[in-house]
């Protein structure tokens, strides 16, 4: 392997750890409701802190990286989760296992924006199109997710939760080892006076784009019933006074204005957050139907989802491939219409939950996920410029969880009456809709390169 074959590794590795652990602790919660005697609702906040945490950091990570180095940022951020996990399992209560999943989160946030700050070097390196290392490192952060409930579901039943944190503590180090011997070194960090670079920095501009998004979100997870409409309402007069602040800070943590006339970005933005709609209305909602309706044991259920990552390892150098020959939109276009077929055909789980029809349908949404998820990423970084690419990045992995967020609410109104194949049925031609919506956002993009 050459230099920048180890590099995208190491970055890949790293890049994984933010979705395999957002979702390997769902099969945990029932052991740590357990152990530290815990309600439902309480329990949920050891997701809940991960999400919060990564959706508001990665757009801030990106701009460190953009500003300080990708290089420092991302070993920075492995540090921290490996010394943050060698720590968690010994936490003496609930709170601060809350905390430690933060600071995993934070952590974690740092790799795929610093990822693709380093793709244009490492590409050159390679003396290959950006796709290449783009993809790699796409496929990581697809697949990871998928696999977690897996692997979680393994190292709980045989170790307990606390192999949850565990785990990463070696994938960490090799992941800094690898980015450390092998990535490009880091450009001279922007120097000066501390104050002024605390000025330059918009601490206001960070403080308020950070405030309103995580208000909006635990509004939307309902994290404390009662206050919803209040922390939504709050949430939103913070993002009027964030807009105000970047139209008129000269050095904005956010270029509104220029994102404004980046039409291609926005639309990457919205297709992407509405595509991780459907995609999580699948993987959020299907094992709950094959738990409830079908009555497979969790561990089947997981091995059941299996087919959703494994197409995203098989199919990844084939999207690649494609995107170099007939360029991002015919992809995204393509891998959409795939999901929309594959949502469509998600509604005959309606009249049979049957294993293999269930391995077959799981399969056929995983095409469409890597397609869609690597043309996108593809676009994002196509249509940003070289020295913003770190906060582009950042805000495109704040889209997906937005997604997420969205499908788990409109799925607890689904299944407010029942988890049954009558309310999946309903669910498909929500899939259905968002999917129309998505293929009308990637007609409607034009690729525009930039430096």
């Amino acid at each position: 392997m050459s230099r920048a074959s180890w590099a995208v590794a190491g970055l890949s590795l790293g890049t994984a750890l933010n979705p395999l652990n957002s979702s390997m602790i769902a099969v945990a919660l029932v052991v740590l409701q357990a152990d530290f005697q815990l309600d439902v609702a309480t329990v949920t906040w050891v997701i809940t802190s991960f999400y919060l945490t990564s959706a508001a950091g990665q757009p801030l990570m990106g701009r460190l990286a953009d500003r300080f180095g990708p290089r420092r940022l991302f070993l920075l951020g492995m540090v921290l989760v490996a010394a943050t996990c060698a720590l968690a399992p010994f936490a003496p209560n609930f709170a601060l296992l809350c905390v430690a999943r933060a600071f995993m989160a934070l952590g974690t946030a740092t790799a795929y924006p610093s990822a693709v700050v380093m793709v244009a070097e490492l590409a050159r390196q390679a003396k290959a199109q950006s796709t290449r290392p783009l993809g790699q490192i796409q496929m990581a952060n697809t697949s990871a997710a998928a696999v977690g409930p897996v692997v979680g579901g393994l190292l709980v039943s045989l170790v307990g939760w606390q192999a949850l944190f565990l785990i990463n503590i070696p994938l960490s180090l090799a992941a800094i080892l690898m980015v450390r011997r092998f990535a490009p070194a880091d450009t001279e960090p922007e120097r000066g006076p501390v104050l002024e670079l605390l000025r330059d920095s918009d601490l206001p501009g960070i403080g308020a784009f950070i405030g309103s998004l995580v208000l909006v979100m635990m509004a939307l997870l309902n994290v404390l019933p009662g206050y919803r409409w209040w922390l939504l309402g709050a949430g939103l007069l913070l993002a009027v006074l964030f807009a105000l602040r970047e139209l008129r800070f000269n050095r904005p943590f956010l270029d509104l204005r220029l994102l404004g006339r980046n039409r291609p970005l926005l639309l990457v933005y919205l297709g992407f957050a509405l595509f991780s709609g459907v995609y999580y209305f699948a993987f959020f909602g299907l094992p709950q139907l094959l738990q409830t309706a079908g009555g497979y044991d969790p561990g089947i259920v997981g091995l059941l989802m299996l087919p959703l990552a494994a197409m995203s390892v098989v199919i990844t150098p084939f999207a690649v491939r494609a995107i170099d020959r007939f360029r991002v939109r015919r992809v995204l276009i393509a891998g959409v219409v795939l999901l929309i077929v594959g949502s469509a055909a998600m509604w005959l789980l309606t009249a049979s939950l049957a294993v293999p029809l269930v391995l077959a349908l799981t399969a056929l949404l995983g095409l469409p996920y890597c397609v869609v998820s690597i043309a996108s990423s593809q676009g994002m970084y196509v249509s940003t410029r070289l020295e913003e690419r770190g906060v582009a990045a950042g805000i495109y992995q704040t889209c997906r969880y937005l997604g997420a967020i969205t499908a788990t609410v409109l799925i607890g109104i689904f299944y407010g009456s029942g988890v049954t194949q009558a309310n999946w049925g309903l669910m498909v031609f929500v899939m259905l809709g968002l999917g129309a919506v998505v293929l009308v956002v990637s007609l409607a993009w034009r690729e525009q390169r930039t430096a």
